[in-house]
């Protein structure tokens, strides 16, 4: 088959790099390319967003796919008009990527929808916006409503930064006419991660998780660009927090889009903030991120023709992903003086030298040729990506072979990936053990509440009967790995408590899992029936029970560690709260 790539950045080398993998196709045409592209593809100098050109070329190659990269020709109506004309495409509709082009009507979907996202309002004039910002205070975000190439988004520490940013947006017209509406939202804290998935408008298959990093600078700190680099996957994001995030989040969204009258096909991003358990969107995307794509396709195994076609055709639910196990990084190697004003036409030296490395594609997003020569042509101009077997790994390999890659006042951060290896250095205060991984449905229970405290906790299988052994190893190495409290959740004959309390000095607190037909009694009687000697705390039984089991774990740690107590007493005070919300609610009744 003949296929056509929108675009010319990273994100499009990533998909042609990708595209080109398959046996399926044949010829690969990219509009308008870049010096990397033109490797695998024929570029072809028409504009991204010169829909009909694209059109008439789609017909007269006789391309049988066209694939979209960037938000521009997805919002200008891209696929309607390519569909209106029988041709098969990749991407958003004009009315769904409205997510997207359109901050205020992402908020509204999210508000009508109940998907977790920042307080805030949408204001088309700068004295209501003006008041509002006054009204609420700072710290806030202002957004301009719609597309401005990653950088509408200004986080404002103080009143008079916003002040200036509503000016910049809806006076100076800095971004055009995407500041023709403000969007200003509470300003939230945490730390990012970027969700993406495939969707069909009904199916929804996820990609691994990533992080991407915005501001310019290391620390984060600078002015927001397009992303300085990215890494999968995202520690952040652990199994309990990625299903949370598909109920919570995706499924909603696609669901909520396909009530509104505007299925959503193509990929689906999701920028979020998480803190603590707390899952809240900062944006949607209506495409694959830049630099998200670069290290998410690198660990995508299978061919993605056919997941694109199952898309369009409204199929994906006979669809799987391959991903490869290993972390993956991207280090974008940028202008100096990127995102503001910077030098083009640089000659660039090293490139080859870098892809040479086992496990490195060097992805050009900002390059052009001039004869053999490769010179820079935008502000991020390449993304140098590495897979490795430990986001560790993955990270220095990614620098070596940005080592090897130079020109004139490069810039690029040092500290890629860092978020990942802070929080995978951190170590677990609690451990949960369960007798199967079947149980896990119902321990799922503690780790929320664990999430909310921002305790690390560790979670493994072991089992009294089938692997004593393991089950009292584990419990004596226990408080030397620096774990304060274990919790064993475990159904039908469960001993597992009582093993795990006779190998340590910890306090355990056994959950019995209501597995059986005895709806978990048979499970209660094993945890508490413990011999003298060998105490287990048992609280109560199934998710009710883990859930506890948590709490009294909090409550033991707090007992010496006073801002944990300040917390439990805070969180004493939320659920006092919520009960007088209830009590109010059912007064109507009366």
């Amino acid at each position: 088959m003949n296929v056509l790539v929108v675009g010319g950045g990273g994100r499009e080398h990533a998909l042609v790099w990708k595209i080109a993998q398959s046996p399926r196709v044949k010829k690969i045409f990219c509009a308008p390319g870049n010096a990397g592209i033109a490797r695998l593809a024929d570029c072809v100098p028409i504009g991204a967003a010169e829909i009909d050109k694209l059109l008439d070329f789609a017909r007269d190659k006789g391309i049988d796919l066209t694939v979209v990269g960037p938000e521009d020709p997805l919002a200008g109506g891209i696929v309607d008009q390519f569909e209106a004309a029988g041709l098969r495409i990749f991407g958003a509709s004009q009315r769904a990527a409205r997510i997207e082009s359109s901050k205020s009507f992402a908020k509204a979907i999210m508000q009508k929808y109940g998907i977790p996202t920042a307080k805030g309002q949408t204001f088309t004039r700068f004295v209501q916006a003006q008041a509002y910002v006054k009204k609420i205070g700072a710290p806030l975000v202002v957004k301009a409503d719609g597309l401005a190439a990653g950088k509408g988004v200004i986080v404002c520490s103080t009143e008079k930064m916003a002040l200036d940013a509503l000016k910049q947006i809806m006076v100076d017209r800095q971004f055009g006419d995407a500041g023709t509406q403000v969007v200003v939202e509470e300003c939230l804290v945490g730390e990012e991660a970027s969700f993406l998935a495939f969707t069909d408008g009904k199916t929804v298959l996820p990609l691994p998780s990533s992080q991407d990093h915005k501001p310019v600078f290391d620390d984060d700190k600078g002015l927001n660009t397009g992303g300085m680099g990215a890494y999968s996957p995202a520690p952040v994001v652990d199994q309990y927090l990625h299903q949370r995030i598909m109920n919570e989040v995706m499924i909603p969204m696609v669901n909520g889009m396909a009530a509104e009258g505007c299925p959503y096909k193509g990929v689906l991003y999701a920028g979020l903030m998480i803190h603590r358990g707390t899952i809240k969107v900062l944006e949607f995307n209506g495409r694959f991120g830049d630099p998200e794509a670069q290290p998410l396709l690198v660990r995508m195994q299978n061919d993605i023709i056919p997941v694109m076609e199952a898309i369009i055709d409204e199929r994906l639910d006979t669809c799987r992903l391959e991903i490869d196990p290993r972390a993956s990084v991207c280090v974008v190697m940028a202008a100096g003086g990127y995102p503001e004003k910077y030098k083009k036409g640089l000659e660039i030296s090293g490139v080859d030298s870098a892809n040479r490395m086992r496990d490195v594609v060097v992805f050009h997003a900002g390059t052009q040729l001039d004869g053999k020569k490769i010179l820079s042509s935008g502000g991020r101009v390449l993304g140098v990506t590495a897979l490795g077997n430990t986001v560790e790994l993955a990270i220095k390999k990614a620098y070596q072979a940005v080592a090897k890659i130079s020109w004139s006042n490069v810039h690029y951060r040092s500290d890629i990936g860092k978020k990942a290896l802070l929080r995978m250095q951190t170590k677990p205060c609690v451990g949960i053990v369960m007798g199967s991984d079947s149980d896990l449905a119902v321990m799922e229970g503690a780790l929320g509440i664990f999430k909310k405290f921002g305790i690390p906790i560790e979670m493994t299988v072991a089992s009294a009967h089938r692997s004593p052994a393991r089950a009292a190893e584990y419990a004596a190495s226990a408080k030397a790995r620096g774990l304060q409290v274990i919790i064993a959740g475990a159904g039908h004959a469960a001993h597992l408590a009582g093993v795990l309390a006779a190998h340590t000095t910890l306090p355990v607190i056994g959950v019995p899992i209501d597995s059986s037909c005895l709806q978990g009694f048979d499970a209660l009687l094993s945890t508490v029936q413990m011999p003298p000697g060998i105490p287990v705390a048992t609280v109560s039984i199934g998710k009710p029970g883990a859930k506890n089991a948590a709490i009294l774990a909090v409550q033991i740690m707090a007992v010496s560690n006073d801002d944990l107590a300040a917390e439990l007493a805070a969180f004493k005070k939320e659920m006092a709260v919520e009960v007088e919300k209830k009590a109010d609610r059912l007064k109507a009744y009366r």
